[in-house]
């Protein structure tokens, strides 16, 4: 009887398989050969979504189209030409590159050694590990009000703590040097637990085979953190650096809300830059031109980071043999 079973679930089994392979033949073949381009239709969608508003812009940028012109005349490259002749592009270029190298470098210095200290395996550890995503949760342009209340010379909390130690009254924003520095410490405080959290991720992937050979040597803190984790940490060192970079090089919400572009133009990067002559001063092919300006700057400093990263990648992989 068990055999009479067997064979009956055999034979079952068959039929269904040969009844799914006349089902599979049984559909066009024009059907088949059209599912693989179904499937980037979405990409497509994405990718002229982007595309499309991109071109237009660059169509933009090639008229004097303003609020007092709305039938402009095509004018070629003479935006370009006129963005690159004024004292106060290279002005805001050379801002952004401050804020930009200022703020990627902190954050990734204190990102790292953050993630070293929730890297050991104790119960404050893993509170501040959930306390640590809290900045990320608050909108930049809210962090900086909230820092811009905390900065108020007079009222703000931060000289009230600082007035024991002789600091009170401080006029943090008032003073070129000031303002630039209170944006890249509010952009800090919002962004480091980013950094920090995608080191801690690299920390907890790394293999331990390599630490427990060093253990064995008697390697110490200093050697195996400089020859082992530093180099095997690297790649997700810069992956954080990345991202933040290219962040920080369109910085807007801090700083607009922080100082508005001041003291003077003090704190105005291109990104505000563009703002201001596309809205404030509603000369809209001209602001757009330094929007295209500034993503030609991110796109060519993501090229040569990418590029580095897979170097970085490859000695990574070698260490940890």
């Amino acid at each position: 009887m068990a055999e009479t079973t067997s064979f009956t679930e055999t034979d079952h089994g068959a039929a269904s398989r040969e009844e799914g392979a006349r089902q599979v033949r049984a559909v066009p073949r024009w059907r088949r050969g059209l599912r693989p381009y179904l499937l980037i239709v979405p990409a497509l969608l994405l990718t002229g979504g982007i595309l499309y508003p991109f071109g237009l812009g660059l169509y933009y940028t090639l008229f004097d189209f303003s609020a007092s012109k709305p039938r402009p005349d095509m004018v070629g490259f003479d935006n370009y030409r006129t963005v690159f002749t004024q004292d106060a592009f290279w002005n805001s270029a050379w801002v952004t590159v401050l804020y930009a190298v200022g703020a990627a470098a902190f954050e990734t210095v204190l990102g790292v050694a953050v993630a070293l200290l929730l890297h050991r395996s104790s119960l404050i550890g893993r509170v501040l590990e959930k306390i640590l995503i809290l900045p990320l949760m608050i909108a930049p342009v809210i962090a900086a009000i909230i820092w811009k209340l905390m900065l108020q010379p007079s009222v703000g909390v931060i000289n009230h703590l600082l007035k024991p130690f002789g600091l009170g009254g401080v006029r943090w924003t008032d003073t070129p040097t000031g303002a630039l520095l209170s944006s890249i410490a509010v952009d800090v405080w919002v962004y480091t637990p980013f950094v920090a959290i995608l080191a801690l991720a690299g920390l907890r992937s790394l293999p331990t085979s390599p630490f427990e050979a060093a253990a064995v040597d008697g390697a110490g803190w200093w050697y195996t953190f400089r020859r082992l984790t530093l180099p095997m940490l690297w790649p997700y060192v810069l992956v954080a650096v990345i991202f933040r970079f290219m962040d920080s090089l369109k910085v807007f919400d801090i700083i607009y809300a922080l100082t508005e572009g001041g003291p003077g133009d003090s704190t105005v990067v291109l990104q505000i830059r563009a703002y201001l002559e596309a809205i404030r001063f509603q000369r809209y092919s001209f602001g757009i031109s330094y929007t295209i300006v500034l993503w030609a700057v991110v796109y060519l400093a993501a090229m040569v980071l990418v590029r580095h990263l897979g170097r970085i990648q490859n000695r990574a992989a070698e260490v940890s043999k």
